[in-house]
């Protein structure tokens, strides 16, 4: 299983990178985890854009999702043709928001709404979603296959929802987007020292964190999560790859 980064901004798009979106690929099956805004010029570099054969999308704040609007356009436009209807699988008001008018994903996407904490299989990869500690409906996910595990905490503060997603995971990709010591609010985001905790009582095999803000301080994030996890820390950078 391979993971490619290819945006890990969080809130707005970073001067070297857009915000969250990640391609993982096993036997040939390309999913794409979340795709945030300026997600598709790097993804296009990764594997092409007519590539993805499925989209699972955490949560519908714009930053993980606002280029599926744009992406229409890839599938209904692109010079080779159009390409086949795409499954999406969101969070229930997802069709909502991404329905216009004017140009119809019907066609274009099969929308799947994830509306419970479940497993789904989608290609090669069983998924299994838990809600997470955030501000509106989000999911955090177990992507299992051929014997290896990613856990993608996507957005939420602390909550054992998330190490019981990342149990002896091989990869944790985990948000870290506020500074340990700051009086950050409560119930949306997690720091590098919450991100580390997680991992270590999780028994994660590494740690990538994700999600970073543009405004943030890498160094003090990735000194907060070596205190608390003494495991391999990597912070994600758009089109870094993990073999799993």
């Amino acid at each position: 299983m391979r993971l490619t980064i290819v945006g890990c901004s969080g809130t707005y798009p970073g001067p070297g990178s857009p915000c969250s979106s990640y391609l993982v690929e096993e036997d040939g099956f390309r999913l794409v985890l979340d795709m945030g805004n300026g997600s598709l010029g790097p993804l296009d570099e990764a594997c092409g854009l007519l590539e993805p054969d499925a989209v699972v999308i955490s949560h519908l704040h714009g930053d993980h999702y606002f280029d599926l609007l744009t992406y229409t356009y890839v599938r209904h436009y692109h010079p080779a043709g159009s390409a086949p209807v795409l499954p999406v699988y969101g969070p229930s008001g997802l069709p909502g928001v991404i329905e216009d008018p004017e140009d119809p994903v019907e066609g274009v996407y099969d929308v799947r709404p994830i509306d419970s904490e479940r497993t789904i299989d989608v290609g090669p990869f069983e998924i299994t979603l838990r809600r997470m500690n955030h501000s509106v409906e989000t999911y955090g996910m177990r992507i299992s296959a051929g014997g290896r595990t990613i856990a993608y905490s996507a957005d939420t503060a602390p909550c054992d929802a998330l190490t019981d997603l990342a149990r002896d995971a091989d990869l944790m990709l985990c948000e870290a987007s506020f500074l340990d010591g700051e009086h950050n609010p409560p119930g949306l985001h997690m720091t590098g020292g919450d991100a580390g905790a997680h991992a270590t009582r999780a028994g994660a095999g590494r740690l990538v964190l994700t999600h970073l803000v543009p405004w943030g301080d890498v160094d003090r994030t990735l000194a907060g999560a070596t205190a608390s996890y003494s495991g391999d820390i990597a912070i994600a950078h758009s089109l870094d790859r993990f073999e799993i």
